[in-house]
This record gives C-alpha cells, structure tokens and sequence, in this order.
C-alpha cells in the first residue's frame, strides 16, 4: 500500500481526504499532522468508530519517514515551509494552498513573499483534463483553487473561439465551507442563512489564477472580470461565465468533443446545479450561445473537486494508479 500522509488534517480538506483515503484500495493513512495536537474524533465525532488516530505536531523529519506522499492541507506561506524540506527528502507532494499555483510575479503580487522559488518552478499545476501528462512525471503538484478549477474546465475548451477584445465576466456563488471552518461576521449563521452576497468582487486572489491559466493555453491576453459570491450552503460551487466570441459555434458539440475522453467531466443538455455534483469528483458543464455570445455554466463540489477529491486524482496519477481510484461518484441525493 501507499502510505499517504495528510498535514492539515484539522480543517474541512483534511477531514474530506481522510474520509477518501479510507476507502482507498491502493493508498493508507499512515498519518495525520496540524500545526497542534489533537484527537480526530474530537474535531469530527462523525470519525467515532471508524477511525481513531491522533493528530501529531508537524514534524517534517517524521512525515517523511512515514510517508510515500503528502497532502498539504495548510494555508498559503505555511505550506511552502512544509513543503521544502519534504520535498528535499523526496517525498512527493499535493499541495492545496495557492502557494505553487503561480509564477512568482503573480504570487508576490497577491499573497506574500515566495520563500521556496527552487522548487516553485517545478511545481505542475494540477488540473488533470489538462495537464495530466506533467503530472505524472512530477514530485510536486500544485492543487487549483475551487473557483479556478470550475471556472477553467468551463472556459477552456472554448478558448480559440473567444474574442480577446471583450471582456469574460465570471460571476461565481459558493457554498460557505469554501470559506474554511473559522467563522467570521460574513459566515456567521445570522449573515449567511437566507442571505447571498458578493465578496472581494474583481480583486479576489482566484482571478489571477484563472488569468494566468488561460493565458498560458491560449497564448494570449484576457480581462478577467471575476466575481464570487457566497451562498447559505455547506457545500457545492456554481460558476456562470459570460463572453464574446470571433464567430457562432455549437457550444454543446464543442464541450462534448473537447471532454469525450474525462470520465469525470459531464456535458448537461440543461443548465447544471450543485446538488447533482455535491459529494463527487464530477464536473457538470452546460453552454448556450446567443449568435456571438456565449453563456457557459459549471457545477463542482467545492470540498472535494474543488479541493480534496482533485489532490487525490492528482496523487493517483503520480504514484501511477489508476487515476479514478478511491473518488466519489455518488451525489449527496436527495
């Protein structure tokens, strides 16, 4: 078996790819870090009778000697100096922070200082419909944020149609576990239930991450206009992007010659929602155009296609398994 360490086990990532790896056939849990000791079942009581195993202090020495692959679930800054010393260790590594996403200018720019650039420039973007080859040959892969992921497998397969002239308007709605368990003003119960709002419209730190994704494929320049929204959900991700194209397609045929191939990507023949993705590793895509324009709508779950299903496919195709081992196909329905 894969022994497959998870550090950051104490947030809601960690929790889902200890709930994954569990029922691995080729992977174990051969441990559970944070950056304090804790007991599993007393963060998640839901773990009582089915897995007790206490959460160890991070320490990069024992991690390494326990583990075939990691699993960052840390936040950005914290996980790169994790990573490094693993890394030199030779372990290989998921990391679900945004700290190996993107080239240093964009980082420094919209996070911190980049304390790991030796390895920074060997990280793969994980995004398997397309990268999937990089990520079988790399030690390192950056896992992609839950907005980009769905925001990008919609976008993608129409990016030698899109007019660059005109802007692309990507209005996103997420449920409020995206925003990770500390709870604040905005997730608070009283704010959120019966409520939907914009945060951090055109500014949120996704939106250079999808910039600089579609422009490395397309090979050329796009406005980006980003805007995430939160929904009075635990769990589930709808993005709706708005665009102009050079030409009239048929964005169905498009879709559906693009993906034939994903197990994992769905094309809709009507407009997609998070309950039919909430709980699985699947991607739901639908496209409507309107002449030149085009509306194209995208549901994940942002937990786990979003996050820790995504990290595992990744870990499956670079440990060599088969890529859908241990992913949930399965919705939470009804």
């Amino acid at each position: 078996m894969i022994r497959a360490s998870i550090v950051g086990a104490t947030g809601y990532t960690g929790a889902e790819l200890v709930k994954l790896l569990l029922t691995h056939p080729n992977m174990e849990i051969s441990g559970l870090f944070a950056r304090e000791e804790a007991n599993l079942i007393d963060l998640y009581p839901a773990f009582d009778g089915v897995f007790d195993q206490k959460i160890e202090p991070i320490d990069t020495k024992v991690i390494a000697q326990k583990s075939d692959i990691v699993f960052l679930a840390l936040p950005h800054k914290t996980s790169m100096e994790v990573a490094k010393p693993l890394l030199e260790a030779g372990v290989k590594i998921v990391d679900l922070s945004a700290d190996y996403r993107l080239e240093l200018e964009n980082y420094e720019a919209f996070y911190t200082t980049h304390t790991d650039q030796e390895h920074l420039k060997d990280a793969v973007y994980g995004l398997p419909e397309i990268w999937r080859t990089s990520i079988e040959k790399a030690n390192l892969v950056a896992n992609p944020g839950c907005y980009p992921t769905a925001t990008l497998l919609a976008l993608i397969p129409f990016l030698p149609y899109i007019d660059p002239n005109y802007p692309i308007m990507i209005d996103a709605k997420s449920g409020v576990s995206g925003a990770g368990k500390k709870c604040s003003q905005k997730t608070h119960f009283v704010s959120i239930d019966e409520n939907i709002f914009a945060y951090s419209p055109i500014v949120h730190r996704h939106s250079i991450e999808i910039k600089e994704k579609i422009e490395k494929i397309a090979k050329n320049k796009f406005d980006i206009n980003f805007v995430p929204h939160l929904l009075p959900l635990s769990r589930g991700m709808l993005v709706s992007c708005y665009l102009l194209l050079n030409e009239p397609i048929d964005p169905m045929e498009v879709l559906r010659d693009f993906y034939a191939d994903e197990a994992f990507v769905r094309i809709k023949d009507e407009p997609v929602d998070v309950k039919s993705v909430a709980g699985t590793h699947f991607c739901d895509i639908f496209a409507k155009a309107n002449g030149k324009s085009l509306f194209i709508s995208s549901a994940i779950d942002n937990l786990l296609r979003g996050a820790s299903s995504q990290a595992l496919a990744n870990a499956n195709i670079m440990m060599g398994i088969d890529e859908a081992a241990g992913l949930p196909k399965i919705a939470y329905i009804p």
